[in-house]
């Protein structure tokens, strides 16, 4: 796993500092709303942190192990909209997020690109977790 400064600019677009952002979900305390915790999931695969995102899977849906691409950089994440609040039991959250291949990467395998989805969350226990997606 990738490592961030605390002073750092979050990955995940909200211009905060990774510290007051996505590191105390990414370090494990409950994300407030479906949105924060789809935003420290775009940071854990922007640091590799693949444990995070088999933790906020939901069981009934999460893979056995997850395999990241490692020369995939994760740039930038755009929410395009949101249902569901800190008082829902249910939520959804579509976004895009934007890729490119990591430097040093070979002219003929380089990539670029956006994967959008509109992702289902449900809260049990007082946790969100990620269901699934399209």
């Amino acid at each position: 796993m990738a490592s961030l400064s605390d002073d750092s600019r979050c990955p995940c677009g909200t211009g905060e500092v990774f510290g007051n952002c996505c590191a105390p979900v990414l370090r494990g305390k409950p994300a407030p709303t479906a949105e924060a915790l789809m935003r420290s999931r775009f940071t854990a695969f922007a640091v590799s942190d693949a444990a995070h995102l088999l933790a906020t899977w939901h069981p009934s849906t999460r893979p056995g192990t997850l395999d990241l691409d490692e020369s995939v950089l994760w740039q930038r994440l755009d929410i395009l909209a949101t249902s569901g609040g800190p008082f829902d039991d249910a939520a959804r959250v579509e976004f895009a997020a934007h890729y490119r291949s990591r430097p040093g990467t070979p002219p003929e395998e380089r990539v670029r690109g956006v994967q959008r989805e509109n992702s289902r969350f449900v809260r049990e226990s007082g946790r969100w977790y990620y269901v699934d997606g399209a």
